[in-house]
């Protein structure tokens, strides 16, 4: 049962990767739309790059309240979990930002070529979370053996999710109210015109907050429904219930 678990796994982060070489073999359009998404592109992964800076350091002191007070195991499983929902939501974002100048492009042909590119890049996000979820939890319980040492993979995907999520939902509605202010009142800019250089900003806090963000929301969502099945298992029936589940089901 845990070798298809981990195939599953697998094969989720395969088709994944499949589709971001699709994506990223689509014509990206204009020299100026290339331009503006590479800008977009950047900046996203700079703001990101040091939201992680400071992430890491909480990360850090965390682990080590739960190292010295707690369990060492609780802190390596916690440790675990915040590297991969964050790494699920960088991915996510990395292909959306790259896609978007492909998406437009894609339209001109067909409105629904334009959709279909689109939804193959969110599907990216989805794959890279089920995948890198799934195969966290497996993994961890096949090193510990215990589901109470697993709560601390969740742990620490809520504390990404929790500050990815807000830290670009601010910044982009900085941004936004800025591009107006300046922009739109005082320089008399239209609205998202790429001109405005607070436009660019308002983009990349989008990116960072409802991809970035909000993949690591939804990493965050699935693995700990995935642990809380495992605790209610673990309650109600005790240790045994998992081991007999597993036999239960033919091996591959």
């Amino acid at each position: 049962m845990l070798a298809y678990v981990i195939g599953i796994s697998v094969l989720s982060l395969i088709a994944g990767l499949f589709l971001s070489f699709y994506i990223l073999k689509k014509p990206a359009g204009s020299a100026k739309m290339q331009e503006i998404s590479e800008t977009i592109h950047k900046g996203a992964l700079t703001f990101l790059k040091k939201e992680y800076e400071v992430l890491i350091v909480f990360l850090a002191v965390a682990a080590l309240i739960l190292y010295f007070f707690i369990d060492a195991r609780l802190a390596v499983s916690f440790i675990i979990g915040g590297i991969s929902s964050a790494l699920a939501g960088n991915i996510g974002m990395r292909i959306a930002t790259k896609a978007n100048s492909r998406t437009t492009e894609a339209t001109k042909a067909h409105i629904g070529d334009g959709l279909r590119l689109a939804f193959y890049s969110g599907s990216v996000m989805g794959l890279s979370v089920v995948g890198i979820g799934l195969l966290g939890v497996t993994v961890l319980y096949i090193i510990f053996e215990d589901p109470n040492i697993i709560y601390g993979y969740g742990f620490g995907a809520s504390s990404i999710a929790l500050f990815a999520r807000v830290g670009g939902g601010i910044y982009t509605k900085a941004a936004d109210v800025g591009s107006d202010l300046v922009g739109k009142v005082e320089k008399g800019i239209p609205e998202d015109d790429p001109r405005n250089p607070a436009v660019i900003a308002d983009n990349v806090g989008d990116n960072v907050g409802d991809v970035a963000g909000m993949g690591a929301d939804l990493f965050e969502s699935y693995v700990n429904s995935i642990i809380a099945a495992m605790a209610i298992g673990l309650i109600m029936f005790g240790p045994s219930c998992l081991v007999i589940f597993i036999h239960k089901i033919p091996r591959i």
